[in-house]
């Protein structure tokens, strides 16, 4: 039921299932991604959201289907293989070191996506200090820089992992519950940053989100999925106007919990 963006596809995904013994998680999931467009997935709980999102990134491979990344197809491709292509994500419980500070966090990820041998808590103090540093300017954090992130908030946190998630250049960003945790104001300014992001610098997003003003706000366009199938695509407008989306998913006037569908082993 999907239509290619008129700007050419950066992710294409036809007919995407996978199922968990008698339970089909996601069922022929079709959509295409765009350069330059924050595209938002939604549905109620157990919908089929994350395990999508493992699929793409290749945490997890499909029954059928093919994910094509850029023009190459990746389906079942090994998330670190994928990440080297530029495909980056984000997670909805922050993964940073702790006992590091921000900008060594930083500085471990541009290490690793310049495949330069390392010390790990010796050579992130020397090298690409001043890169670190832009990305860190580019999330709001240079201020920052000298911190240890057990002392950060946590809407901190998910600024840093943005920095981090950045720093291998990514063309495809999957943000995986960007906001989950954080207090509404915070939510709001951390989507607004991904959407600078996507404007300029011609990143492409695809987020899945149960704040659903954060979604009619940001969002360029929207996928609705419902016990692993796209029933609605389009518009803020349009999605809040389907009927059926009002009644699987918007009409109770209650959002999701910030728990994701059960995740066999993801």
């Amino acid at each position: 039921m999907s239509t290619t963006p008129a700007d050419g596809p950066v992710l294409e995904v036809s007919g995407l299932s996978k199922s968990f013994g008698g339970n089909h998680a996601v069922r022929e999931v079709s959509f295409a991604l765009g350069a330059s467009e924050l595209l938002a997935l939604i549905g109620p709980n157990g919908a089929g959201k994350t395990t999508c999102f493992n699929m793409l990134n290749g945490q997890l491979r499909p029954d059928r289907g093919r994910v094509v990344f850029c023009g190459r197809d990746i389906t079942g491709m090994r998330p670190r293989e994928a990440w080297r292509l530029g495909l980056g994500r984000t997670f909805q419980i922050t993964a940073t070191f702790p006992s590091m500070t921000v900008i060594e966090n930083v500085q471990i990820a541009l290490i690793s996506h310049e495949r330069k041998s390392y010390e790990l808590f010796s050579a992130a103090r020397r090298q690409g200090r001043a890169e670190a540093e832009a990305l860190l300017d580019r999330v709001g954090m240079a201020g920052a820089a000298d911190r240890h992130c057990a002392e950060l908030a946590y809407g901190d946190l998910k600024r840093l992992e943005l920095a981090v998630a950045l720093a291998n250049r990514p063309r495809l960003l999957l943000m995986d519950e960007p906001t989950a945790g954080m207090a509404p104001a915070a939510r709001v300014e951390l989507m607004a940053l991904a959407a600078r992001i996507v404007a300029e610098e011609g990143v492409s997003i695809l987020f899945t989100e149960h704040d659903m003003d954060v979604v009619f706000r940001h969002a360029h366009r929207i996928l609705v999925l419902n016990r692993g199938e796209i029933i609605a695509e389009g518009s803020a407008e349009a999605i809040r106007a389907d009927a059926r989306v009002r009644e699987v998913y918007l009409g109770g006037g209650t959002q999701e919990p910030g728990a994701e569908e059960a995740r066999p082993h993801a």
